[in-house]
């Protein structure tokens, strides 16, 4: 738990657009300061930290590329003494069935959504464990509900690193859950933000959206809403586990 009388300090990676960003602005409204990474999109990196500093948090902006694991702890170091990293870069980068996957597609997908994963999982708990002279704090990992569906004939390369994540998750909190780290996992579903475009099909929200229980997406502030409330002292009890946002899929 964070002592009463300090701010958390969190780290968001991804935190320049889309749920990174719902993430970092709810965290501010939660009383975190703030530290953001991005790859390759400054100018929506300083746009969400401005958004954070309105909300009353400071909020640092550092380049990274979290496929490099020397980038990942140069990330960590600079960062400063953090209480929470919010693991959350990756992209499904195709649509498409498995066989029609381009090979450096599949290897990209893994290292961008399970590889990159570890390395700021690693990073994390060297961080923040008390035994390495952290002050304890939260992981959280940002999965995705294809993990137990599948995501047949869409993205099962993705599928796949994303239930890694879960392994990942469950076997690191027991790991080092005497040391002052909660590791934990948020799975969100079909999500209103740009990875559907990105990954060449702009109307995959129209297409899918009405198939969820629920009859629509979700929100990227429905997903930083569950990944503020994990790193809470109100689940200080809940670690090795992942929390589905998918409107029931």
């Amino acid at each position: 738990m964070t002592p009463p009388d300090a701010r958390p300090r969190t780290l968001v990676t991804g935190g320049s657009r889309g749920i990174g960003a719902a993430v970092a602005r709810r965290l501010a409204r939660a009383g975190h300061d703030l530290v953001l990474s991005y790859r390759a999109d400054a100018e929506a990196a300083a746009r969400t930290a401005a958004e954070v500093e309105a909300l009353g948090s400071t909020c640092s902006v550092v380049r990274a590329d979290v496929v490099d694991p020397e980038q990942v702890d140069a990330l960590l170091e600079a960062a400063g003494p953090v209480t929470g990293v919010v693991s959350n870069a990756g992209a499904t980068l195709h649509i498409g069935p498995l066989a029609d996957t381009p090979v450096e597609v599949l290897a990209r997908t893994v290292e961008l959504n399970l590889t990159s994963a570890l390395y700021v999982a690693r990073a994390a708990v060297r961080a923040m464990a008390v035994s390495r002279g952290g002050s304890g704090g939260v992981l959280v990992t940002i999965g995705s509900v294809a993990a137990t569906t599948g995501a047949p004939g869409e993205y099962v390369q993705y599928a796949a690193a994303k239930a890694g994540v879960d392994a990942m998750t469950h076997g690191l909190a027991q790991e080092v859950a005497r040391d002052g780290v909660r590791v934990v996992a948020v799975a969100p579903g079909i999500i209103d933000t740009t990875i559907h475009a990105d990954a060449g099909e702009p109307g995959r929200l129209a297409r899918v959206g009405p198939t969820v229980p629920m009859g629509r997406p979700g929100d990227p502030e429905e997903v930083a809403d569950a990944v503020a409330w994990l790193m809470s002292d109100e689940a200080s009890y809940v670690t090795g586990t992942t929390l589905r946002v998918g409107g029931g899929r």
